[in-house]
């Protein structure tokens, strides 16, 4: 008994740091009344998790006021250079981003969510620091339904139960019937088409990178849909896209 509530303890201090983490995150800084008051936390609890925090990196005192500190940086970088696949698409993304003159994406699924890895932005880039690193439900965008096209159904079920499919512009496709009649299309066309599903006036295509029979990751260009119009995505953008992938699964498999 005195082990369950040891582990009880354990899990509620392990959700006040991460919520204290997330605070921090999303107001760029704070103090620790300040922390204290918007999660409802006493002053003291709040105080020795930044401290803790403090020693080892993670978050910097500013006269009273706390950010995180660049040792979540480190280890960011840590792990995006575990995957293989970072490596072996860097350079191929690098090449197929100069010959279209598009923003070029690698997307990783984790979890049933896509996160931008690494990309190549075109010179107008929009936001591009800001979208490096964060998590894209996989229904709303190419390089997601590439993913999903390629995983059985019972996993994609499992994602959509898992997240839902919520709507992020008119175009999103939020019917899950109507989301494996889209999967079909992609595996027929080998490629996925984004038309202002995630972001308004954005279009984009993606492939997946298919390894040992599992897709895990996917490369996608986008850019503006006064640009990106179906007729070019299909006579000019398809083929150097499915070339370049072509080349990352074969750099996984040899090197």
């Amino acid at each position: 008994m005195k082990g369950d509530e040891s582990d009880g303890r354990s899990i509620k201090s392990d959700e006040t740091l991460f919520a204290i983490v997330e605070s921090l995150r999303e107001s760029e800084g704070a103090g620790v009344t300040e922390l204290a008051d918007r999660l409802d936390l006493a002053k003291s609890t709040v105080h020795k998790h930044l401290v803790g925090l403090e020693r080892h990196g993670y978050v910097v005192n500013e006269d009273g006021r706390y950010r995180l500190g660049l040792q979540f940086f480190n280890v960011g970088v840590s792990v995006r250079n575990q995957f293989e696949v970072y490596h072996a698409a860097k350079e191929r993304i690098d090449q197929l981003a100069f010959d279209v003159d598009e923003t070029v994406w690698l997307i990783v699924p984790e979890n049933g969510m896509g996160m931008f890895l690494y990309g190549v932005p075109r010179s107008e880039s929009f936001s591009f620091d800001s979208t490096i690193g964060n998590w894209v439900p996989l229904h709303a965008n190419s390089a997601g339904k590439a993913i999903l096209a390629h995983l059985p159904e019972r996993e994609v079920l499992e994602t959509i139960d898992r997240h839902g499919l919520p709507t992020r512009t008119e175009n999103t496709i939020t019917d899950r019937d109507a989301l494996f009649e889209e999967l079909e299309r992609v595996r027929e066309r080998g490629y996925a088409v984004n038309y202002q599903e995630d972001l308004r006036g954005l279009h984009a295509l993606a492939t997946p990178v298919i390894r040992d029979g599992r897709p895990i990751a996917a490369v996608a260009i986008a850019g503006a849909a006064n640009r990106l119009t179906e007729e070019r995505i299909e006579g000019e953008l398809s083929e150097p896209l499915l070339e370049a992938v072509d080349d990352i699964e074969l750099r996984l498999v040899y090197g």
